[in-house]
């Protein structure tokens, strides 16, 4: 080849400015179509949710749903809506966007993809602290036949706010003996993992110690009480839960250059700043936090908090900046659509919805644990 047949150097730098716009612009068009996809899934959680509002024994048309809605509906409607179905479907999607928020940080702070609230044995301590209270506080079942003669499969306790406020505190417990291991001992993400399944073998052990030990009726309100339903909490403690899972979520938001920094790495986060040791300890307590009240309020939801990340991530990618979003919401919706479809398979509204969303993310876990044994 002569001296006139090779690129000059102005020839080099064209094609070379010319690629990065080309990477650039393909860049730019996979996240305007995530942030689209974004929206079409949002607005599917808005149909399920006025399809939510409409199905039940007290079936609503559509303009009866806006004008009770607009508050131009009847008695009848107005009870129907605001006092059964509207709490119910609120805290079905706070829990749920609780939960994914805590799978995602849980996740990606650990750089393990079968980090949760229910592997890390978050769930467990918040079943012992209720069994706990139940069983040894006197906050126990009240009465069943007036509820089962109205139609209603469900169990009322006589303390309800000594039940949460105990399985909020075994929940906290659980992470907080996890955290101080892993503090004092150095422990690497994947012996954090491992203490957390030491920790929900040993808190499920201490429930059944706890059953052991109980009434029939005592019994029943344990095993009640660890199926999970999203029917308990009143508006109250529903903007409880909302306020602290905003209040995360927006930490994360802030954090997410540090998440994608330790997805990377932590000795690349190191290199770009990122204090990895303390900004860990500080989202594992956010998010266990977040898991804790969720769990504490509507009992214990398995595996969603580790299937609606991995979903997320099949839809976003690994850029924290769309996968936090994602994550919420995807959860959001499977546990509003688990609850819901309970609500139409036993028609009383009592199907217990941590029931489904084990029949959801059980296949997903013994996916990831073969692939894991394969690697």
């Amino acid at each position: 080849m002569s001296h006139l047949d090779r690129p000059s150097s102005c020839d080099y730098s064209e094609r070379l400015k010319t690629r990065k716009a080309s990477i650039s612009d393909l860049y730019r068009e996979s996240i305007r179509k995530r942030i689209l996809l974004f929206g079409t899934l949002f607005l599917l959680l808005l149909v399920l949710i006025v399809h939510a509002i409409a199905v039940g024994h007290y079936d609503m048309s559509m303009p009866g749903i806006v004008k009770t809605l607009l508050g131009f509906g009847g008695d009848s409607g107005n009870i129907v809506i605001w006092n059964i179905r509207m709490p119910r479907i609120v805290a079905a999607i706070v829990t749920g966007c609780a939960l994914g928020l805590s799978g995602v940080a849980m996740q990606s702070l650990l750089r393990n993809p079968l980090a949760s609230p229910f592997t890390l044995g978050i769930s467990q301590g918040a079943a012992f602290g209720a069994a706990f209270s139940i069983v040894f506080l006197g906050a126990g079942i009240a009465h069943i036949g007036t509820m089962r003669m109205a139609g209603v499969d469900g169990l009322l306790f006589k303390n309800v706010y000594i039940v949460t406020l105990c399985a909020f505190f075994g929940a906290m417990i659980a992470m907080t003996v996890i955290l101080l291991l892993a503090r004092l001992k150095k422990m690497s993400p994947e012996s954090i993992i491992l203490a957390g399944v030491a920790m929900s073998s040993l808190f499920t052990s201490g429930t059944i110690l706890v059953q052991y030990f109980a009434s029939e009726v005592e019994l029943a309100s344990v095993v009640f009480w660890t199926f999970g339903d999203v029917t308990r909490s009143s508006w109250p403690e529903i903007a409880l839960l909302t306020a602290v899972t905003l209040g995360v979520l927006v930490y994360f938001v802030f954090a997410r250059w540090d998440l994608n920094a330790i997805s990377a790495g932590e000795d690349t986060a190191r290199s770009l700043g990122v204090e990895v040791e303390r900004f860990r300890l500080t989202g594992m307590l956010l998010a266990s936090l977040v898991a804790a009240l969720a769990t504490a309020l509507h009992g214990v939801i398995a595996f969603l908090g580790l299937l609606a990340p991995h979903i997320g991530r099949r839809l976003a990618g690994a850029d924290h900046r769309l996968l936090v979003p994602y994550s919420c919401l995807v959860g959001a919706m499977l546990l509003l659509l688990a609850d819901t479809i309970g609500r139409l398979m036993v028609g009383s509204g009592t199907l217990p919805v941590g029931v489904l969303t084990s029949f959801m993310g059980a296949p997903l876990f013994l996916y990831l644990l073969i692939r894991g044994l394969k690697r």
